[in-house]
């Protein structure tokens, strides 16, 4: 190909990494529910939109996109608070296609409610001031923003691994998605770590919808594609692993970019092809286990 340097796919490698920072964090949080409450949360992608507008609309009030990154988790978090409690658990225990209908349902309550509010064209996206221009990473020029967005999510999935691994909640919600049985035997609130769960995988999505939206354009419609794109990024990875999560995740925006690069048209694609392959040879996904499902 004409023109292609090593230069050129390092930035094209670099700008891959970037997409899949927010695959692999959206992602997660839609294992962290799968993992734990065996619920596919349709509605993932809808509170992700809510988190870029909100993000956008705070950042516009406040001018401090620190203050949108604190409270917008902690907003999409409640909102999830509200649909596990009152909207999600009378669903369990009736098959896994019930609660999948409800929140396939809830996606486009919360779309509508959002072209209510803020209109059918959506909001313009902001680069926070700072994070603006570029800077050279000793093979070109890479934007600020996306090398931010890369750094922010490893410090974001670090605390999020930690938060499983070292603190008694994480140790109840791994404990959780292996046997649930053992926390009713050890007298655990089941109710409560579901809660928790679904709060804290829907303050992911919220998080990863402004984490993103100075990358794209933030209108009503913004979920339903990355919806779609981070299901993908779960199956390779492995329904209900966050290290499948990430690593897909990582992987999936690797093979978008780099598609994008040889051939534009066939980008979106590419990411459909890598999951047929992957199911092929492993049906289960990169680091799932056979059966989940069942």
């Amino acid at each position: 190909m004409t023109g292609l340097t090593l230069d050129l796919l390092c930035m094209q490698l670099l700008t891959g990494i970037a997409l899949g920072s927010i695959y692999a964090l959206l992602a997660l949080g839609l294992c962290l529910i799968f993992g734990m409450l065996t619920v596919v949360n349709f509605a993932h992608g809808a509170f992700f939109m809510v988190g870029a507008f909100l993000g956008v609309y705070f950042l516009g009030l406040t001018g401090s996109f620190w203050f949108s990154l604190l409270v917008v988790p902690l907003i999409t978090g409640v909102m999830g608070l509200i649909t596990e409690r009152f909207l999600v658990r009378p669903m369990y225990g009736r098959g896994i296609d019930y609660p999948l209908l409800l929140t396939f349902g809830l996606s486009y309550v919360l779309i509508e409610l959002t072209r209510i509010i803020f209109g059918i064209e959506g909001m313009p996206s902001i680069t926070p001031e700072g994070l603006s221009g570029s800077v050279n990473v000793g093979f070109g020029y890479f934007p600020k923003y996306r090398l931010f967005l890369i750094l922010a999510t490893a410090v974001i999935i670090l605390c999020i691994w930690l938060f499983i691994q070292k603190t008694r909640y994480g140790l109840i919600i791994k404990a959780g998605s292996r046997d649930q049985e053992i926390l009713k035997v050890l007298g655990v609130d089941i109710a409560t770590v579901w809660l928790l769960v679904f709060a804290v995988g829907t303050a992911i999505a919220g998080l990863s919808g402004i984490l993103a939206s100075p990358t794209r354009s933030v209108n009503p419609e913004m979920g339903i594609p990355i919806l779609a794109e981070s299901f993908v990024v779960t199956v390779v990875g492995g329904m209900g692993s966050p290290v499948g999560a990430v690593v897909a995740g990582l992987l999936v925006g690797i093979v978008y970019s780099m598609t994008s690069l040889f051939a534009p048209d066939l980008a979106e694609l590419s990411i459909f092809v890598l999951m047929a392959v992957v199911l092929i040879i492993r049906p289960q996904g990169l680091f799932g286990k056979a059966g989940l499902m069942g």
